[in-house]
């Protein structure tokens, strides 16, 4: 172990007692130069949290606290006290910079005894919540936490350190994306946001496209697995010309839309984002005119690519479409950059596509009313789980 890194990850101990800490404590009480704390793949007890905390809060140069996967097994009523023992003892150190409580399945509750720590320690640039079931309720207080920090920075004229969000698999929904796409505006500082596996429809989806255009530094972008539709391919179409530092682009499995990623590609040709590298419109119902349009705009403006994933489109693999695919990859010395074809849908004969954009929109108009049902459905069950006694 280095003199800077205390780690036990992923010994799988049961940690329950501070005697059963003991050793740990004495290990991190003589490092004096402490600055990462690795307890990953393990579980710990309120009482081992509490101890462990109590070393940790004498610790001033701590820059990196990795607490994810800890609490596998524990009582959910167990967790808010180990995060108030943790909250307590990080929330004055200044050096600070990143936090991870990933897959840690706490839920809301997990999230409100965190609030005092993003609040009060404002030099935090990592906050990692992936997989913890926040819910749209853990969403909401995540974003009022975020708020009020912005809120303590502007009253003290100190710019926000927050720079990358990480917070897939949380069920935020369109009940929160809006409050945590206000916070990202307010912020302004994001340069990496990930929100995976949300169930975030195009509502949702139009708030974040809107309130991260308030971030220029945007870097890394990752939507997969919500739902865009066309109408959020327009938001984000809008949107990405106000990230020229934009390197890494992934709408995966989003229902994108053949007339959606024809807008994203025609925002992508006004030629604001040069240094994209990394592109994902996987299972995005592209056809073979949007295929083409992509290429051109690889072609002419994307000489950075190097991963285009464009697997699960409605396109045949030895189309012209993806020929001019990897034709315009060469051209920038990428031709390797394409990757998997093997699940490419059938391409819908003209009959049972149409033709022109108004079949594409009315495609696009059913979707959107197939989600608003979706949501109105999902309304209804949230009303009848509270009402169960």
């Amino acid at each position: 172990m280095s003199t800077t890194t205390f780690t036990i990850e992923g010994r799988g101990l049961k940690l329950q007692t501070a005697d059963d800490v003991k050793e740990f404590i004495e290990t991190i009480s003589g490092m004096d130069a402490l600055e990462n704390v690795i307890l990953s793949g393990n579980t710990f007890g309120v009482e081992a949290c509490r101890a462990l905390a109590a070393a940790l809060a004498k610790k001033s140069l701590i820059k990196v606290a990795n607490f994810s996967d800890i609490f596998t097994g524990r009582l959910k009523s167990e967790i808010p006290d180990c995060l108030v023992a943790f909250g307590e003892a990080l929330k004055d150190k200044e050096h600070l910079v990143e936090l991870n409580l990933s897959d840690n399945a706490f839920g809301a509750a997990g999230v409100i005894p965190l609030v005092e720590f993003l609040t009060t320690n404002r030099n935090l640039q990592v906050l990692k919540l992936n997989n913890n079931g926040l819910g749209i309720t853990g969403g909401k207080v995540l974003a009022e936490a975020l708020m009020t920090a912005h809120e303590k920075n502007v009253a003290e004229g100190k710019k926000s350190s927050l720079r990358v969000v990480i917070a897939g698999r949380n069920r935020l929904e369109n009940g929160s994306a809006p409050d945590l796409a206000k916070a990202f505006a307010a912020h302004g500082t994001l340069t990496h946001v990930a929100m995976p596996q949300n169930g975030i429809r195009m509502e949702g989806i139009e708030a974040l496209a809107a309130g991260l255009t308030n971030c220029p530094g945007l870097e890394i972008l990752d939507l997969q697995d919500n739902t865009f539709t066309a109408r959020g391919c327009r938001a984000f179409a809008t949107a990405l010309p106000t990230w020229p530092e934009l390197k890494r682009l992934n709408f995966g499995e989003c229902l994108l839309s053949n007339k959606g990623t024809i807008l994203l590609s025609r925002a992508l040709a006004l030629g604001k984002n040069p240094k994209i590298e990394s592109l994902d419109f996987t299972y995005g119902e592209m056809k073979e005119d949007g295929v083409l349009e992509l290429a051109a705009v690889i072609s002419e403006h994307l000489a950075n690519l190097t991963s285009l994933e464009l697997n699960g489109n409605q396109v045949e693999e030895d189309s012209a479409a993806i020929d001019a695919i990897r034709d315009a990859l060469a051209r920038h010395d990428h031709g390797d950059a394409l990757g998997e074809l093997d699940d490419m849908e059938e391409p819908e004969s003209e009959d049972e596509s149409g033709s022109g954009s108004d079949s594409s929109s009315d495609s696009d108009s059913d979707k959107e009313d197939e989600e608003k049902k979706k949501s109105a459905d999902d309304e209804l069950a949230d009303l009848a789980s509270k009402l169960k006694v």
